[in-house]
């Protein structure tokens, strides 16, 4: 079944919740004692954030406490401040959601958005975050800076049917926990911009200093080295639409491998085995009956959805004992358990609404980013 028939809808299913537990239980969600799992590659930790003045140069960003997108994309984000965006955020903490939308280029300014957005979520107490990008493409660094964000801060990540995913962008899906693709997916070889290089050679080495970050950015975030592949040899000047196979085999889409891994130990560990069964059996019974092959392409969100929650009772969910880990509880209005206001640490202010910091950047990067655009 393509995956791109799967819609926004079937990310409510597998949003985690924003708590992990690092080690394992000692038990399986089958009968009998749990071996020992094999080791997955962990996510690179989140260093700290810098919160100096900068604004979005290259694209433009709201923010919204449902998942909703047809009724609009919500607030726009006007300043990058930490008091700013946690006005902008505030209401989120009554639906325990927050969809964030970008529409631009992969730059610093957007990797410091993706940064300070996964941040005041958490100190707000909202566990379920969505990305729901609209971009052509960027930075390179940029676009591998923000998906450490993110992989970091429990995203799932939308490329809807009006938007696409081009270039860097791709490298977002590969951080992202849970990937839900309508939209097109391209892929081509990086170049920088304003190179001084005079010979493939030259270009090579240029191109080399980046590769070995590349290639670990995509094995810590469990998508294949085929991508790399793919953005070393696709000529620039051309783009390769990825199919939904392709998107599967280079894990850019559904669950990611490793952060399902850290949920069902998780899951485990707070909701039980029997729990997990369920769970694993309403996934499969959601997508061969709501998402029907022959009606996808007529289906809304809305149907997929009602379809869903219909279903889902015949399960035992929500389940009492776990309603926000139970799947679609975001259509139920479940709300993560809120702390006390957290005051901003001093200099998290991050400069005044409008304040404004030159990002250099060309068409999404600066002079000295490896990018990858149409």
């Amino acid at each position: 079944m393509p995956l791109r028939w799967l819609l926004p809808a079937l990310s409510l299913l597998l949003l985690p919740a924003c708590s992990r537990a690092p080690a394992p239980d000692q038990t399986s969600a089958s009968t009998g004692p749990m071996e020992a799992p094999a080791p997955v590659v962990q996510r690179k930790a989140q260093g700290e954030i810098d919160w100096s003045p900068v604004r979005l140069e290259a694209g433009d960003a709201w923010v919204d406490c449902s998942a909703g997108y047809r009724q609009g994309d919500g607030r726009p984000v006007l300043s990058l401040a930490y008091i700013d965006l946690r006005d902008v955020m505030q209401d989120c903490r009554a639906t325990g959601l927050m969809r964030l939308r970008y529409k631009g280029k992969m730059t610093q300014s957007f990797a410091a958005l993706a940064e300070r957005a996964g941040k005041v979520a958490g100190d707000l107490g909202i566990g379920k975050r969505i990305l729901d990008i609209d971009s052509g493409g960027g930075s390179v660094e940029s676009a591998m800076r923000a998906g450490d964000a993110i992989g970091e801060n429990d995203w799932t990540i939308w490329v809807r049917g009006d938007s696409v995913c081009h270039s860097a962008c791709v490298l977002l899906l590969a951080a992202g926990d849970m990937r839900v693709i309508v939209g097109p997916v391209g892929i081509h070889r990086m170049i920088r911009l304003r190179s001084t290089a005079t010979s493939r050679k030259e270009l090579g080495e240029e191109l080399r200093r980046i590769s070995d970050d590349l290639r670990n950015y995509l094995e810590r975030n469990g998508a294949s080295a085929e991508v790399y592949d793919l953005m070393t040899t696709v000529p620039n000047r051309t783009l390769h639409i990825l199919t939904d196979q392709e998107l599967e085999n280079f894990g850019l889409s559904g669950s990611n491998a490793v952060e399902d891994d850290l949920d069902r130990i998780r899951l485990a560990r707070r909701c039980g085995t029997e729990f997990l069964r369920r769970r694993d059996s309403f996934r499969r019974a959601y997508e061969a009956q709501c998402v029907e092959p022959a009606d996808a392409a007529r289906q809304d969100v809305a149907d997929i959805n009602a379809c869903g929650l219909a279903l889902r009772t015949s399960y035992g969910f929500p389940d009492p004992r776990c309603p926000i880990e139970s799947p679609m509880a975001e259509l139920d209005g479940a709300v993560l358990a809120m702390p006390a206001e957290p005051a901003p640490a001093d200099g998290t202010g991050g400069g005044e609404p409008g304040t404004a910091t030159p990002d250099t950047t060309e068409h999404g990067a600066g002079d000295d980013a490896t990018v990858a655009h149409p």
